[in-house]
């Protein structure tokens, strides 16, 4: 082995422990556009295989009737709507390839969440009233969103063995909203408070917590959790700006921005890595990754803005961005990674 080969290995040996584990140095990254020549659409959600959901006009003639996708090996397939709907949305998929989302009935005023799995999607119900929506879903195939019940009220839900189950709301409120769960099968959303405004909840253990909200604020609002129980959010005043958040250990920490002055947080993933959105100076919203203390401006298609919903443990992320025609289309940004075994064989290499 060269002498200059031994220090360089030392070092980034060094360097990679301080890493506790993780296999993967990143540093830039790529976005893709995932639908080229079509119409509009939006990525929701992105699992540890890379597949990905959403929602496109691509699938049809009419931009009023979009579809929901799975994107998954260079491929998206067309995930049609419960029978006789219109359109479709995909808001989240796990790990099994399982997807959910929401998609019109015969009468188009009115929808369902869905489950699609097995190739087939399922209507999942409501809890007596017209509307549901399902926003997540964990690894178990628990499904978590929000519906209405027979009285008209809007509550969360958790869907488990068939069942859709009424979680409640904070004391003194009537409505609620699950946005995420975790493998764990904890639960995070936001619901009305006495105040008559709203706070992002943990829901653990059969019991709905308040997780307050950042100083100087009064409403707020949670996106997203991973199996730490770490949570993200937004945070805001009636006649203040948005503040990206994360609650960590009964903390919540305000994330920044990007040079703008509103920021909200979307998704988080295993390793703490947060996405969401941000106001840049002078010029209309970009996505962002906050990694390591640092917010990273993602950058656009080509056109004026972005938004980023979902990360994966690779740290890849999905979202939607602008054209340089204005038209928005969803996309994967994949971060330039080095493997430890690519750098080791790098480095022991004569």
């Amino acid at each position: 082995m060269k002498k200059w080969n031994l220090f360089a290995l030392v070092f980034v040996l060094s360097a990679l422990f301080c890493l506790a584990g993780n296999s993967v140095v990143y540093s830039g990254g790529r976005m893709i556009d995932l639908t080229p020549g079509a119409k509009r659409g939006q990525a929701t959600g992105i699992n540890a295989s890379g597949q990905i959901v959403g929602w496109s006009d691509n699938f049809t003639t009419s931009n009023s009737y979009s579809r929901a996708f799975l994107y998954s090996e260079g491929k998206m397939t067309n995930l049609g709507t419960l029978p006789g709907g219109t359109y479709s949305i995909a808001t989240g998929i796990n790990d099994r390839g399982q997807v959910v989302g929401y998609s019109t009935l015969p009468n188009n005023n009115i929808y369902h969440a869905f489950l699609y799995s097995g190739g087939e999607m399922t209507d999942i119900g409501t809890l007596g009233g017209t509307h549901s929506k399902a926003n997540g879903i964990n690894d178990s195939g628990q499904i978590v969103g929000w519906a209405y019940t027979d009285s008209g009220q809007q509550r969360a839900f958790l869907y488990s063995g068939g069942k859709m189950t009424d979680i409640g709301s904070l004391p003194g409120t009537t409505y609620s909203v699950a946005t995420g769960i975790n493998d764990n099968g904890q639960i995070v959303g936001y619901a009305g408070i006495a105040s008559g405004k709203h706070h992002a909840f943990l829901y653990s253990g059969g019991v709905m917590t308040d997780i307050g909200s950042l100083p100087g604020t009064t409403y707020s609002v949670a996106y997203g959790i991973n199996d730490s129980a770490q949570i993200v959010g937004l945070s805001y005043a009636e006649t203040g700006q948005y503040h990206a958040f994360l609650y960590s250990e009964g903390k919540m920490t305000d994330l920044g921005n990007l040079g703008g002055s509103s920021t909200i947080a979307y998704g988080i993933n295993a390793s703490g890595q947060v996405v969401g959105v941000s106001s840049i100076p002078y010029g209309p919203d970009h996505a962002f990754l906050y990694s390591g203390g640092k917010m990273t401006d993602l950058g656009t298609l080509g056109g004026a803005g972005s938004t980023a919903y979902g990360i994966n443990k690779s740290g890849k992320i999905v979202g939607f961005a602008n054209l340089d025609n204005s038209l928005y289309h969803p996309f994967l940004y994949t971060p330039a990674s080095h493997s430890l075994p690519a750098i080791l064989s790098l480095l022991l290499g004569d």
